[in-house]
């Protein structure tokens, strides 16, 4: 057991949990390799939302096990809180709600729990909150908020702590293959030989895959989050997926918000190179002042907020608005585990999870065979990635 090696590409939230999951298995040596530092993409820019509430089966069943995973590590992760106090609240207008009230018997059978709440049961439990009248909350009693560096600190310390090798600013440049199978990561400083490649890099999928020929069928959108100064008001509610408003809203660390918003009218963003950057998406002018005055009726503590950093990211859509994870079919030895909509975060543990049963056992705890890397027709796929298309028009699946 202890010869086996297997190596992480991406040192994000996935690839962590990744490691951190295979070393309490004991798997042998485990290596992670980022190119940038730990958490730098994606990750630090993550909301940190969520939801067992879900839009299948196979991923309603995931995250009830992902939402046990939160409870577990906020209990044995030194330094880590998760945040359930209030769960999580998920809001429709009349318009968008019968699309969700469909899902209602799937969530009944499964055992995922929920709450159907008025408007004005909302506004009596949460006072900072005020939804219009016609409103219509869904709300998670599992769900809930991390706050993304903080639990990626502890999660890196705690994956080191059992041994797992981190090196940071160490990029993939090549995939090594032997008969057919890939058999470890070339980079600037050396070959590691490994006996299971994991790739967890997010965005940089399509550029990174491309000398292997695997050309899952993703799409990118840009998402605009900000974070203000500590406000007066009391910041007593759950973090709320607000749909209607085209984004989302939650109390953060020091008394303060974190709000997040879609650019419906924008272009997936097509990333060409493994050199992309996040750093230089920008978010349009003007946008967080029209959000904040789209959000400020609903939850009034806007309207004095001042405003200390704004971050852009990428999430990241597969053809058919499911995650993409487990064994590629035509590169043996190869793992993926990426386009986890908006929801890369609130899926982390038990994509974690997954991929290391995946890895170390062959097979997995519950069936995620509608994740397989392999489900796309190529000509399909190919068709898909040729397109270009606004947000509008892609899935709306947060957290």
């Amino acid at each position: 057991m202890g010869a086996r090696t297997v190596v992480i590409v991406g040192g994000g939230v996935i690839g962590l949990s990744t490691a951190y999951q295979l070393a309490l298995r004991r798997y042998g040596r485990i290596v992670i390799l980022e190119k940038g530092r730990l958490g730098g993409g994606s990750s630090c820019r993550a909301a940190g939302i969520t939801s067992g509430l879900l839009w299948s089966e196979t991923g309603v069943r995931a995250r009830k096990v992902g939402l046990q995973l939160f409870r577990e590590l906020g209990r044995t992760l030194p330094g880590y809180t998760y945040h359930d106090e209030h769960g999580c609240l998920n809001l429709f207008s009349p318009e968008l709600w019968p699309a969700r009230e469909k899902l209602l018997p799937l969530y009944d059978r499964l055992g995922a729990p929920y709450r159907i709440l008025s408007a004005a049961e909302m506004g009596r439990r949460w006072p900072a909150l005020r939804p219009p009248g016609d409103f219509i909350g869904l709300h998670d009693p599992a769900g809930g908020f991390s706050e993304p560096p903080e639990y990626l600190s502890a999660l890196a310390r705690a994956a080191a702590g059992l041994g797992v090798e981190i090196h940071e600013r160490e990029k993939a440049v090549e995939w090594v293959l032997e008969s057919g199978r890939l058999i470890g990561v070339r980079t600037l400083l050396g070959m590691f030989r490994a006996d299971a490649v994991v790739a967890t890099v997010h965005a940089w999928t399509l550029p990174a895959l491309a000398p292997l020929a695997v050309r899952p069928p993703v799409k990118h959108f840009v998402h605009q989050r900000y974070l203000s100064a500590p406000v007066s008001a009391r910041l007593d509610f759950p973090p709320v997926n607000a749909d209607p408003f085209g984004g989302y809203v939650r109390p953060a660390a020091g008394n303060r918000l974190l709000l997040g918003v879609e650019t419906p009218e924008r272009e997936d963003w097509k990333v060409d190179s493994t050199d992309f950057e996040m750093s230089g998406l920008k978010a349009p002018p003007g946008l967080r002042d029209r959000t904040v005055k789209e959000f400020r009726a609903f939850l009034p503590a806007l309207a004095d907020a001042t405003w200390e950093s704004e971050q852009v990211g990428l999430i990241s859509f597969s053809m058919d608005g499911e995650p993409v994870l487990g064994p590629v079919a035509a590169v043996p030895g190869l793992f993926l585990g990426h386009a986890f909509h908006s929801g890369g975060f609130a899926y982390n543990p038990v994509a974690g999870l997954l991929l290391a049963e995946w890895v170390s056992e062959g097979r997995t705890s519950i069936d995620v065979s509608a994740f397989s890397p392999d489900r796309f027709a190529a000509a399909e796929a190919e068709k898909h990635l040729a397109t270009t298309i606004p947000q509008k028009d892609a899935f709306r699946r947060r957290h």
